[in-house]
Formats: structure tokens, sequence, C-alpha cells
């Protein structure tokens, strides 16, 4: 994109028309400045001091009033600010964060990589409240899975045939035999909440440091359930 805001810049030097008024040049910049200014509401907050550069960059590359010589090499930098903060930023909401993607990834389940994405993807982001929900949502989901492995899914329903809620779930898994790690079978209780009160308290704000305190428990907890339903 900024490449070709370069070319328009130039085709309009070599036809004498200026980047400012209205014409095909000027409106065709203008297109360009939206999208570029639209895809820069994308940049992750978390890159606050990087957004500042590229805003800046953005503005020299799209600008009527930038230099043909400052404009290339604007659209040079952004090119490369866009290749390596952004992406590396990107990488990092789907790999790094709560859970390890290359865990479920070896499952083989897309909703259960999916759930995890937005897991991490929340966590990057700041968003600690889905965050939470969608942690609740995979530790849920890993306990059924043992539960269908084992063929005993009945005992995690209710009367009606549906899957039992987490808090139902934990303690059924705990009544099961399924040679769970100590700390599992000891703390997962702490779990129960995990993602209940972002969901349902309108007054609870879940931080940061919320996430931090269950995430070894959460992670220790989802790769376990993982293994007894012989998924990893």
């Amino acid at each position: 994109m900024s490449e070709e805001a370069v070319k328009i810049a130039k085709t309009a030097r070599r036809n004498n028309q200026g980047l400012g008024g209205m014409n095909f040049y000027a409106n065709k910049m203008a297109d360009l400045r939206a999208d570029a200014t639209n895809a820069f509401r994308e940049v992750d907050e978390k890159t606050l001091g990087d957004a500042s550069a590229l805003a800046e960059l953005i503005e020299s590359v799209y600008s009527a009033k930038t230099k043909p010589k400052e404009r290339s090499q604007a659209a040079r930098d952004l090119k490369f600010a866009l290749k390596t903060t952004v992406v590396r930023h990107s990488s990092a909401k789907e790999d790094g964060g709560v859970f390890p993607l290359v865990k479920l990834e070896r499952t083989k389940r897309d909703y259960l990589i999916r759930v995890g994405r937005q897991i991490n993807g929340a966590y990057d982001r700041g968003w600690y409240d889905a965050c939470a929900v969608m942690m609740r949502r995979l530790l849920e989901t890993v306990i059924i899975e043992a539960f269908e492995a084992k063929g005993t899914d009945s005992r995690a329903k209710d009367g009606n045939g549906d899957f039992l809620m987490l808090t139902k779930l934990v303690d059924k898994a705990l009544g099961e035999s399924w040679n769970l790690p100590r700390n599992v079978k000891k703390d997962l209780p702490k779990l129960k909440d995990a993602g209940h009160r972002s969901a349902h308290n309108r007054w609870y704000i879940a931080e940061k440091d919320d996430i931090d305190k269950i995430e070894p428990l959460f992670r220790e907890s989802v790769e376990a359930f993982l293994h007894v339903a012989g998924l990893l």
C-alpha cells in the first residue's frame, strides 16, 4: 500500500497534478490514506510505542505535502516496521500467553486450537475478562473430552442429558480414578470460578494479576485432562 502511494505521487508529479486538490491522483491518495489509517487502528494497543512511530510514517507516506525523497524513505521505513514490529506482536498473541498453542495443535482439534488462540490473544491485548471466560471454556471442554474418551460421559451430564457446568464438572472429574497430578487434584477447585466473575459479576473487572495467579495451575490442569483424553 505504501509503495502504491509512492507510485501515485510520482505519476501525479509527471502529469503536473497536485495531491492536495480535487483530481484523480488526490482522490486516489486519499483512499490509500484511509485504508492505511484503518489498518493502523488494528495495531495492538500493547505496541503503543511502536504505534506512535508508525503514525508518523503513515503521515509522511500519505501526506500531500511530503517531498518525493522523504516519501520514498518513509515508505521503505513503514514497510520494514510492519514486517518486524507488527508481525512480531501478531506471533506473540497466538504462540505465547496463557497456554502454548503447540500443545493444542497436537490434539488436531480445531475448536480447541481456536479457543487457545482467543485466550492468548485476549491476554496479549489486555482483555483479561475475555481471557478468563475463554479459559473457563477451554477447561470445561477438556474435562468433557476426558469423560468422552473414557466412555463415561453420562457421569458428567444432568438429568436432561446436558453436560454439567464447570463447578460440577470439576467435582465429578476429581471423583474419577484418572491418576491426575497431585497439584491438579489438590488445587483444581480453585479454578471453579475461572471466568465466572468476569462473565456474571457486573462490577468485577479482571486484571492481569488475576490471570497470572491461576495460569500455572490452569496450564497444568488442561494438559492433564488432554492426556487423560488421549489427545497428548
